[in-house]
């Protein structure tokens, strides 16, 4: 690595933003200590994509941030060639984990450092990539009351969700996949980039991260009080396969339209309005992440 790498950090959310300015200090200790010359940028997270198109292309780009900031990201960095370095600088980091990587800034700078590499799938919604799910309904309103709450993420979280359940409605989809169409009414739909587990103390975590299919599940209950149930389980990480949520299948694409014009998407935690209808595909192993090397049994 002889050229400094540049180092992207979103610092307006998740866990950069609590460690304040000792940020900066943190990481350059890190990269240091790992022997890697690096080019730090500190930045908001609107200034993100714009810093990101420009390093597009370097052989490494380190990006710094939450699952929405790395799902920004990733899209740029796959069509350029690039291979991602990941810093955990978010609230859940569900990425993260679900690579093996690090959550410690010295051990995620080691690992950089090794340049261990393998490939993962990124999925796209008109166009947007995500790397984990997409969702239409419950948890994108519950996402837009939270960001409207002048509270960190995880205090906000059941005011938010309160208010999401008092404005919470079906909603009337049809979904189109290859050699099959359905009509469903639901409270959520959520799409997953690759297959997640449906199973106790298993959910929200993936079987793999390069199968090249799009999973697709819709929130089972229509009652008001089985819903508030399954808005309070998955609030604290416990909710039941069984009970909640029912598996409609694996695609390598999906098409949904419904009665509006647009329909507000969350994408890895991030809200956007899109044109219906929304057009899902999967992008098979076109990320090259730095990550410990996945074990296959």
């Amino acid at each position: 690595m002889s050229e400094p790498v540049p180092v992207l950090v979103n610092r307006s959310g998740g866990t950069a933003a609590a460690r304040g300015e000792a940020l900066k200090e943190e990481i350059e200790k890190a990269f240091a200590d790992a022997g890697v010359k690096i080019d730090l940028q500190l930045l908001s997270g609107h200034g993100m994509a714009d810093a990101v198109a420009k390093v597009a292309g370097r052989n490494l780009v380190v990006i710094g941030g939450g699952d929405g900031t790395l799902g920004s990201a990733a899209g740029a960095l796959a069509k350029s060639g690039s291979t991602l370095g990941i810093l955990p600088l978010g609230t859940r980091n569900h990425l993260v984990r679900e690579l093996g990587i690090p959550l410690r800034l010295p051990d995620a700078a080691r690992l950089i450092a090794s340049g261990t590499q393998r490939r993962i799938d990124i999925a796209r919604v008109n166009g947007h990539v995500f790397v984990n799910n997409a969702s239409i309904g419950f948890y994108p309103d519950l996402v837009q009351q939270r960001e409207g709450m002048a509270l960190p993420k995880k205090l906000a979280a059941l005011p938010a969700a309160a208010a999401a359940l008092r404005r919470m409605r079906h909603r009337r989809l049809r979904l189109e996949m290859p050699g099959r169409e359905e009509h469903i009414v639901t409270p959520m739909l959520f799409v997953g980039n690759n297959r997640y587990v449906l199973e106790a103390g298993r959910l929200g975590q993936r079987a793999a991260l390069d199968d090249g299919v799009l999973s697709v599940y819709a929130v089972a209950s229509r009652r008001r009080m089985a819903l508030i149930g399954f808005a309070l389980r998955a609030l604290i990480g416990r909710a039941d396969p069984a009970r909640d949520f029912a598996a409609i299948g694996d695609t390598p694409e999906l098409r949904v339209t419904g009665p509006k014009r647009c329909i507000d998407v969350a994408l890895d935690g991030e809200v956007k309005s899109l044109a219906v209808p929304l057009a899902f595909t999967l992008d098979s192993r076109a990320l090259s992440v730095i990550a410990p090397l996945e074990e296959r049994d």
